[in-house]
Order: C-alpha cells, then sequence, then structure tokens
C-alpha cells in the first residue's frame, strides 16, 4: 500500500521560507515520480514542481521558478520542497503525490497522472 505522509507546512510572513517534507513509502524503480501541488480555497489544484525518483529530472510551474527546489533524500525515502521569497498567493493546501507509471515530462504537473495522495499541509503566508 503506497503511503505519503506531508509536514513542515506553517504560517510565515512574505519573503520567509519553508521547507515541506513527503515521505514516501515506495522510493523505488525507474518509473517513480512525486510532485508537489497545492490549492487554495475556491481554485483548482495545481501543480507546483515535479520529481523523478529514479533519475535527475525535475519541473517546476512558472510561478515557482527560481524560489522553490524540489529535491530526494534516498536513506529517508523523503522528497523536499523548499520554499523561499514566498509570497502570499503560494497559500495553500500543498499535498505530494505519487505515480508508479511513466509520466510524460509534459504531463507532470497534472494532478490526473497521480493516482496516490497525501492529507496534505497547511502554508499560509501573511503580507
Amino acid at each position: 500500500q503506497v503511503q505519503l505522509m506531508e509536514s513542515g507546512g506553517g504560517s510565515v510572513q512574505a519573503g520567509g521560507s519553508l521547507r515541506l517534507s513527503c515521505e514516501a513509502s515506495d522510493f523505488n524503480g525507474v518509473t517513480n515520480y512525486i510532485a508537489w501541488f497545492r490549492q487554495a480555497p475556491g481554485k483548482e489544484r495545481e501543480g507546483v514542481a515535479a520529481k523523478s525518483i529514479g533519475g535527475s529530472s525535475t519541473d517546476y510551474a512558472d510561478s515557482v521558478k527560481g524560489r522553490f527546489t524540489i529535491s530526494q533524500d534516498d536513506a529517508r525515502k523523503t522528497v523536499y520542497l523548499q520554499m523561499t521569497s514566498l509570497k502570499p498567493e503560494d497559500s495553500g493546501m500543498y499535498y505530494c503525490a505519487q505515480a508508479l507509471t511513466y509520466v510524460l515530462k509534459n504531463a507532470r504537473l497534472r494532478p490526473d497522472e497521480y493516482p496516490y495522495w497525501g492529507q496534505g499541509t497547511q502554508v499560509t503566508v501573511s503580507s
């Protein structure tokens, strides 16, 4: 059974930083992708960053490029999302999700490509 557990959310002021963690039960295989999504109240869920666990490929939404970094720690079976220069519009519930089959590179920020989801962690950025 695939399990994902997020942690690290919280409240920060604009310009601050947070690091989110996503601990995964399955960290094996070449076709293994973990992505971060976020959803603000009244808005659709949007992809933020994605990483190929079995390789080095990463993908970022244009809105976070240069500010967010996705990385992994194989020993801890954990994917991190380092968020810097946070803005109020970055606020929302952040979810990590996992796919264990091949995902086209141009689809790795699409929620419907990921069948497994964590419970989410809240990020609030105040101005």
